[in-house]
């Protein structure tokens, strides 16, 4: 398989988007790298880390959308930028996947309208892994559809439940709907119109799902609009590092809890691994027509390693055809 990378979009880039890319061929069962971006700066980034590039091809390109840009710049904007030319190479068939921590607005923009969406999808929905209290879970939309209507709802609880047979093995995968309230008559009433269509759905819908219960690992699929999901993923990344935070300034406030911190040490070690977003590296568009990772901004190499790994996964269970066989399916049925 051939992952194609954008090599200047995020804020550590090009290095640490370059050494994690390197650590993926190294790692996972990948053909070769092809880097799209400034040749002069990456063969420059490559020289002074003595970083050695195995089966890399690099597409040079003149232009770079900043987080900054309008999302519409990978359209016209900026058609010479990385992440455009990452794109073209995706939809020509040069490379199998495309893997960015550039401009997510940018990145949604390219999937859905030049990689274009699966027949059947409404919109597709950026899907990201959430560590639980027991087992992860996947949280959609994460921000490519601020607003939504409830057929779209509907449908990411379709994709996630294939993502989560798929890609986490999870056999019969619970499929929650984010609200206000776990009743069935709370919510807007694009939340509860959604709720009466995923009542008869094909998964396993187990109700509505309140943002305390999120963490706890009572679904494994948890869907909302864009807007709501941004926002659980944004305070559950900032909770979590507080969390740390305060854990680390109470064993270092004196020699006693220093050396209390020595007999709980592992499980510390454990708890921080466990929501240590690094684990997953991105969040995967679910609905489009070619496997589409988008990479945190601040992707480090470990972090950026593991998107790609993302794309591995997709590519290693055919995520993209089960989903087009399932919509293909649905409006067989439909007719």
């Amino acid at each position: 398989m051939k992952i194609i990378v954008d090599a200047m979009g995020g804020d550590n880039a090009p290095f640490e988007i370059i050494k994690g890319s390197q650590l993926a061929f190294d790692e996972f069962d990948i053909d070769e790298i092809i880097l799209t971006g400034d040749e002069n700066a990456i063969n420059k980034c490559v020289k002074d880390n003595n970083i050695t590039l195995k089966k890399t091809t690099i597409y040079h390109c003149s232009e770079v959308i900043d987080m900054c840009d309008d999302a519409k710049a990978v359209l016209k904007g900026k058609p010479d930028s990385s992440m455009a030319v990452g794109f073209k190479l995706l939809n020509d068939g040069v490379g199998d996947a495309f893997v960015s921590a550039g401009n997510t607005g940018a990145l949604t923009v390219g999937a859905t309208l030049i990689t274009k969406r699966i027949k059947g999808v409404k919109r597709p929905a950026i899907a990201s892994m959430m560590p639980g209290d027991d087992n992860p879970f996947l949280l959609m939309d994460c921000g490519a559809n601020a607003e939504c209507k409830a057929e779209y709802l509907y449908q990411f609880g379709v994709m996630g439940d294939l993502y989560m047979k798929n890609i986490m093995k999870v056999k019969n995968p619970r499929v929650a709907l984010a609200n206000n309230g776990s009743e069935e008559t709370k919510g807007t009433p694009v939340i509860k119109e959604a709720y009466q269509l995923m009542k008869n759905a094909p998964y396993n819908f187990t109700g509505n799902i309140e943002g305390r219960r999120i963490p706890y690992g009572d679904a494994d699929v948890v869907v909302a609009d864009g807007f709501t999901g941004n926002l659980i993923l944004k305070t559950y990344e900032g909770v979590a590092k507080v969390l740390m935070n305060g854990l680390k300034d109470a064993f270092y406030k004196n020699t006693l809890s220093k050396i209390s911190y020595l007999g709980v040490r592992s499980g510390i070690g454990d708890m921080k691994k466990k929501f240590d977003y690094k684990e997953y590296g991105g969040a995967v568009m679910l609905g489009v027509k070619k496997p589409v990772v988008k990479s945190h901004g601040s992707a480090d190499a470990r972090t950026f390693k593991n998107a790609i790994k993302q794309a591995v996964w997709f590519l290693q269970t055919d995520l993209i055809d089960k989903i087009e066989n399932t919509f293909d399916s649905n409006e067989a049925d439909a007719k």
